[in-house]
């Protein structure tokens, strides 16, 4: 037997030991890898036969989950022999959504085998009893140990497989602890050359830490094909579903859901749900519209100033980068003469989402300027445009979907940065505004 110790953050490994990794400084975060070497082997290759690039077949097919919002995310649906890593916080709807794709693909292939090792089968019978599924082609299984997995996979020989979650399983052909990070990076490649091999798509839940990030190794972000990860409040309903890596599709793409009693559903109209509950002729609110890869949706930035009750004021921003909302504070100081250096000043999107788009910038500085001279901004115009140091408003991509949205939710003004490209959307007024000092008469003409 040889020891090693590898760190469960880059892989780095090393012969004793050490608190803190050499490599991506990591703190406690090695783990104790034992190898037997008892056995050695002299391996003899063998000649593989090559393939003409164009004589191999490009497309396989793929599995529509029934849910366009997930279909959108992985690139049109699940492809054929394809292994999947779903992800998010404890709580956040992985075991409510995967269920959700077993009733879909269960209509479609054969049948789906349910592979949990945290939960019981009544457990999952109960959830699934809750979500109205009734699908007699689901086969559920409770298994820790990798070898009777890969058995029960050959066997039955599913048109899907859910593992949930890789994190317990374990191989006895390891000797480590389940969940150390040679038993999760053996079991995941067990689980990729079956899923290669017999062309059957695996989804594999993954646990994250309390960071946020994707727990074990990092070779296992390498090893599968698509890393899918749900975000959102876990005491909130909305769902975002996004792709992190995706060797088939873009990664651009987001999905909306929103979680019900029956499980997720799908949001169809996102603006709508974001917009909900906005109050009328209320101070400090701006609407703005974001893109989440290529799909445009209208948002509510809040502002609030305060006069400060301390010496040094107070700045926070929820849902936006802290950072953006210092540099937009000291232009609007700069360049306006407002004086904010008394006023606590206070950002919040509304829903729950995080943007990082550069077009939400205008709107922040609309909210901010409303709140603190008391005064609403009509209720039907919209704000966007990416603000330089300078004060200019500088050009935002994706323009004509972000307008025709806007005109889809029935707002009759939008201000945006002065463009050359030609743009006319029936019924709506577009104003174009060269630089922030022009914020204040564009508001009030």
């Amino acid at each position: 037997m040889k020891t090693n110790y590898v760190c469960e953050k880059c892989g780095h490994m090393s012969p004793k030991w050490v608190g803190r990794c050499p490599d991506c400084d990591a703190w406690n975060s090695f783990y104790e890898d034992v190898v037997d070497i008892s056995k050695t082997r002299e391996h003899h290759g063998l000649a593989a036969k090559p393939f003409s690039l164009l004589d191999t077949p490009a497309v396989k097919d793929r599995i529509t989950t029934g849910m366009d919002e997930l279909d959108r995310v992985l690139g049109g649906g699940i492809l054929e022999g394809s292994l999947i890593l779903l992800s998010g916080e404890p709580g956040i709807g992985k075991s409510t959504l995967t269920l959700k794709i077993c009733e879909k693909v269960a209509e479609i292939k054969s049948g789906v085998l349910y592979v949990s090792g945290e939960e019981s089968a009544q457990q999952i019978a109960m959830r699934a009893k809750r979500m109205q599924i009734k699908s007699e082609n689901i086969r559920l299984v409770s298994e820790l140990n990798l070898e009777n997995i890969l058995a029960t996979i050959e066997e039955t020989k599913p048109g899907c497989v859910i593992i949930d979650s890789i994190q317990v399983i374990s191989s006895s052909a390891i000797p480590s602890m389940t969940g150390s990070v040679s038993q999760v990076r053996f079991c995941t490649e067990s689980l990729m050359n079956l899923a290669k091999k017999k062309d059957i798509p695996i989804i594999v839940i993954g646990h994250v830490t309390k960071d946020g990030n994707l727990a074990g190794p990092k070779i296992l972000e390498h090893l599968v094909d698509t890393v899918v990860l749900i975000e959102g409040e876990r005491y909130q309903n909305l769902r975002m579903v996004r792709c992190l890596k995706n060797r088939f599709g873009s990664t651009n793409e987001v999905g909306l859901f929103e979680m019900a009693e029956t499980g997720l559903v799908e949001v169809k109209n996102a603006s709508g749900i974001f917009l909900q509950g906005r109050k009328e002729n209320g101070s400090g609110s701006a609407i703005t519209a974001t893109i989440e890869g290529t799909r445009p949706f209208l948002i509510e930035v809040q502002a609030l100033c305060n006069i400060t009750t301390f010496g040094y004021p107070r700045r926070t921003a929820s849902g936006f980068d802290f950072n953006r909302l210092q540099l937009l504070i000291a232009v609007i100081q700069k360049h306006l003469g407002l004086n904010l250096i008394n006023q606590d000043v206070f950002i919040n999107v509304a829903g729950g989402i995080k943007i990082s788009d550069p077009a939400a910038d205008l709107a922040v500085c609309m909210a901010i300027i409303s709140s603190f001279e008391k005064d609403s901004l009509p209720a039907d115009t919209l704000y966007l445009g990416e603000i330089g140091l300078s004060g200019e408003l500088r050009p935002i991509a994706h323009l004509q979907k972000r307008l025709q949205e806007a005109a889809r939710m029935g707002f009759k003004d939008i201000c945006i940065p002065k463009t050359t490209e030609k743009i006319s959307i029936k019924g709506i007024n577009i104003r174009q505004i060269t630089d922030l000092q022009q914020l204040i008469p564009a508001r009030k003409s």
